[in-house]
């Protein structure tokens, strides 16, 4: 796999051979979240508002390390593990976009992010999805088996989120592989300008929050981390089950 970076307007962006982006840092905010998708990924942070939450993460994917880094810098006690395939990936991440040290707070496994959800015992507040090839396809990461495996690693309390943006223009066959593994406790938000679709599953945690308590999350949420999330509470709203 080819890793090109490239420079424009103060933005980093990182390529996989090719035009698509597949990350981008703001040289002068290194842990903002500069990709409308990102920033709507943090939307388990609106349905859970408690500041000790999530107390551990599991990332699959790395690109550009910013949804790790976010939560790191505004979490600090939380237990975050990446599983990223490519070592050249963790590379580029280290070398260009301000990667954390390794701690045991914060570390990065170098494998494939399937193998590790059907081998792994343990378990996880929030377990993010987001990794693609060069061409936009996620191959074994988008199968009712992989869910399958996420749904088991998930505590009661925790919520899954995944990118469901494919080389595809329709992701409602990535949708209802999420619904079936989650027996329908999962959601998709309307796609981003940039045509990604962010889900949203949970075991047992709920999308139930009342809009008022969405609003005031959202508030807290950029007052402590400058987040602002007031699109995704608007799109939260529109498609939450009633009740």
């Amino acid at each position: 796999m080819d890793i090109l970076i490239s420079e424009e307007k103060g933005v980093r962006q990182l390529h996989f051979g090719s035009d698509w982006v597949q990350g981008a840092m703001r040289i002068a905010r290194p842990y903002a979240l500069e990709l409308e998708y990102t920033r709507e990924m943090m939307a388990p942070l609106l349905l859970n508002p408690d500041p000790n939450w999530p107390r551990s993460a599991l990332f699959i994917g790395l690109g550009v390390g910013a949804l790790p880094k976010f939560l790191h810098k505004h979490r600090p006690n939380c237990k975050i593990t990446v599983v990223e395939i490519s070592h050249a990936v963790v590379a580029a991440a280290q070398m260009h976009f301000k990667l954390p040290p390794f701690t045991p707070n914060f570390q990065v496994e170098v494998a494939c992010g399937a193998d590790f959800m059907a081998t792994s015992t343990r378990q996880f507040d929030l377990i993010m999805v987001d990794g693609f090839d060069g061409k936009a396809k996620v191959g074994p990461l988008n199968s009712t088996a992989f869910y399958l495996n996420c749904k088991a690693r998930l505590n009661e309390q925790g919520y899954l989120v995944g990118n469901l943006l494919s080389n595809q223009k329709d992701s409602a066959q990535s949708k209802q592989r999420l619904l079936d593994a989650f027996d329908g406790h999962a959601i998709a938000l309307p796609p981003c300008t940039s045509g990604n679709v962010i889900a949203l599953a949970h075991v047992g945690a709920g999308f139930t929050s009342a809009q008022a308590d969405l609003h005031a999350n959202c508030a807290v949420l950029k007052e402590e981390t400058g987040l602002n999330l007031s699109n995704t509470v608007a799109k939260l709203i529109e498609v939450s089950p009633k009740v």
